[in-house]
């Protein structure tokens, strides 16, 4: 059997680490997207899409939010499968009728993240796990008819509409990630050494446990591929 096509619209501004992880992390045929760039398929031929993370927010006016946007609920229309990571997680949200506002607060770092809810894409993810975690916005109402899955003290983790599905936290990250953007953001010097000082081996393996998002996510369209009608 041939590995699933699945589409990644890479919404990172061209952030060389996306690539590099989505790429090792999708054990699939993957055709890669600059959405910032105004690159946007042309057909909705695919088995799965991703929507990865990004440093906009999906309220912001650029250029080539709307037409994203438009393509994703196309897509969906399409019985397109769909996994959302951080700001794919919120552009999901806000195309499917929820609401992404901002916290107030920014979440950054190894974070424990408690289970809410049972799905498929968690599949081998214990009740509590860690995850690196970096974000200002957040999914506040969820779309109509959507079950939530994940959460923590600052927000909504991860949820679930059909045939797509968003986490808020960032599986794909490796420790290289990690540290360079948080030496990259706009933190106080207590804040930036306390983050860094987490990111450890230690951590980062127990955060591995969160990677099954992404083998569960391309098993989940291969099997639909096989079965259209496969249940979640």
């Amino acid at each position: 059997m041939s590995p699933p096509r699945i589409a990644v619209l890479d919404a990172s501004h061209g952030d060389r680490n996306t690539k590099r992880n989505f790429r090792r992390e999708l054990d699939a045929s993957l055709t890669e997207f600059d959405v910032t760039a105004g690159q946007l398929p042309d057909t909705f031929a695919f088995d799965g899409a991703i929507v990865t993370g990004s440093r906009s927010s999906v309220y912001w006016d650029e250029p080539w939010i709307d037409p994203t946007k438009e393509w994703v609920d196309e897509a969906i229309d399409h019985e397109v499968p769909f996994l959302g990571v951080c700001y794919g997680h919120q552009l999901l949200a806000d195309v499917l009728g929820g609401t992404v506002e901002g916290m107030g607060v920014y979440e950054i770092g190894y974070n424990e993240i408690t289970r809410t809810g049972e799905s498929r894409i968690l599949d081998g993810i214990g009740e509590d796990f860690l995850a690196f975690t970096t974000h200002s916005d957040a999914v506040v109402d969820l779309p109509p008819g959507a079950e939530a899955l994940a959460e923590n003290e600052y927000s909504n983790h991860g949820f679930r509409k059909g045939q797509v599905f968003g986490v808020q936290f960032h599986p794909e990250y490796d420790m290289d990630t990690a540290a360079q953007l948080t030496r990259r953001k706009d933190l106080t010097e207590e804040r930036r050494e306390e983050v860094l000082a987490g990111i450890t081996e230690e951590n980062y393996a127990a955060a591995c446990e969160a990677k099954r998002v992404f083998d569960n996510f391309v098993e989940f369209v291969a099997d639909r591929t096989e079965q259209p009608i496969a249940a979640d």
